[in-house]
Order: structure tokens, then C-alpha cells, then sequence
């Protein structure tokens, strides 16, 4: 696709994103450790709602809340969440949610939520990364992501995937960090988020070398 095939697509609301993958084999990963006051809370159905609320309150006035209407909307995030842990190859070690209690008398405060899930081939997929903005700039993006991974290898996982809208460039930073390099290049149409045919392709050089450039 040309440069101006690009931008035109940009212009008609449908947004460029990267698929990202991590090699487990190749990636020294850290110990994924939160700021004082913060907490893991593991997946449990009882807490499916507080995933909602959090993803919700994450994307609501996001970019991915543009891309995909239901993330904006709180019916949409519970009917995700539900499908999500309704499905066969969900993955309950790799979704986790993140709380703000730096006093046990204190109500917490979520704040972080990521689901993971199964694919063929050894592959573990990342869902929806989502921290609320008042919480953001604490590393909670990076833990959470590296509290994920580590899920996924507990389940003898050997790759992980997740997807990320380009303009996102503190994101895409972030996974390209911990180890991830963009595989493919799509457009999905604004509000729905479905493929637009035909864009698929393979990343160009600058964008596969983009955490050097941004």
C-alpha cells in the first residue's frame, strides 16, 4: 500500500495496528513486581465485573475505545470479559487484575486488568492491556504485561501475541521492550474494529525498527 493509501485510510477512521509477537526462547524476562500499595488479585469468575469496570474505565476515552466501540462502552467490556472467560482455550494463570491498597482498612481501587488466552502452535494471546489514566506512569503497563507472560510460560507456552494500534507509541515502546517484534501490519475500521480486506501485510524496515526511531 502506498503512503498516500495509508494516510487516506487514516482519514476515514480506520486505524493502523501492529501485530506483535515474543519468542520465550529468546527473551530474558524479569520478575514482574508492582509499586508499593498496588496488589495482584488472580482471575476468579466472581471477579469478572471488576475487570469490566477497569476495562471500561481504561479505554473509555482511549484510542482503542475508537477503534473498538464495545471497550468504550460498560456492556461492551462485560460482554467481552465474558466471552473471553467462556472460552475453552482461556487462559486463567496469564489474567490477571491489579489493585491500589496501600492500607488494608482502605476500599481498593482496581486499576490494571489483562486476560490471556490459548492458541495453537505454543502461542499465548495478550487481551486488552488496560491500565486507568490515573494510575498511569507507576510501570503497572510493564508488571502487568510481564505478570501475564509469566502465566503463559507457567502453561509451557513457548510465544505470545498481542495487538496494538500504531499510534500508540508509549505501548508499542513498551512490548518492543520487553522483547516483542511486530509481525504484521493490518487497518481495522473505527468502531467496529473489523480487518479491512487487503491490508495485511508484512512490517516495512522502520516500522519493525520503530522503538529506535520514536
Amino acid at each position: 500500500m502506498t503512503r498516500f493509501g495509508e494516510e487516506h485510510l487514516m482519514t476515514q477512521q480506520r486505524y493502523k495496528r501492529f501485530r506483535m509477537e515474543l519468542d520465550f526462547r529468546f527473551a530474558a524476562l524479569p520478575t514482574p513486581v508492582l509499586p508499593d500499595g498496588y496488589c495482584w488479585l488472580a482471575w476468579r469468575p466472581i471477579l469478572s465485573e471488576r475487570h469490566s469496570q477497569v476495562k471500561w474505565r481504561a479505554f473509555r476515552e482511549d484510542l482503542d475505545g475508537r477503534v473498538f466501540t464495545c471497550l468504550s462502552e460498560i456492556e461492551g467490556c462485560r460482554r467481552l470479559i465474558s466471552d473471553i472467560g467462556r472460552q475453552p482455550q482461556f487462559c486463567s494463570e496469564a489474567t490477571w487484575l491489579v489493585a491500589f491498597q496501600p492500607e488494608p482498612s482502605w476500599p481498593a481501587d482496581d486499576c490494571g486488568t489483562i486476560q490471556g488466552i490459548r492458541r495453537a502452535g505454543g502461542m499465548g494471546s495478550i487481551q486488552n492491556v488496560g491500565i486507568v489514566p490515573e494510575h498511569r506512569g507507576n510501570g503497572l503497563g510493564k508488571a502487568i504485561v510481564l505478570k501475564s507472560l509469566a502465566g503463559f510460560q507457567q502453561q509451557g507456552l513457548t510465544h505470545a501475541s498481542l495487538e496494538v494500534t500504531a499510534l500508540n507509541r508509549v505501548a508499542v515502546g513498551l512490548y518492543q521492550s520487553l522483547g516483542f517484534r511486530i509481525t504484521r501490519v493490518l487497518y481495522r475500521e473505527g468502531e467496529g474494529g473489523k480487518v479491512i480486506q487487503g491490508t495485511e501485510r508484512a512490517p516495512l524496515k522502520g516500522e519493525r525498527e520503530l522503538i529506535t526511531t520514536s
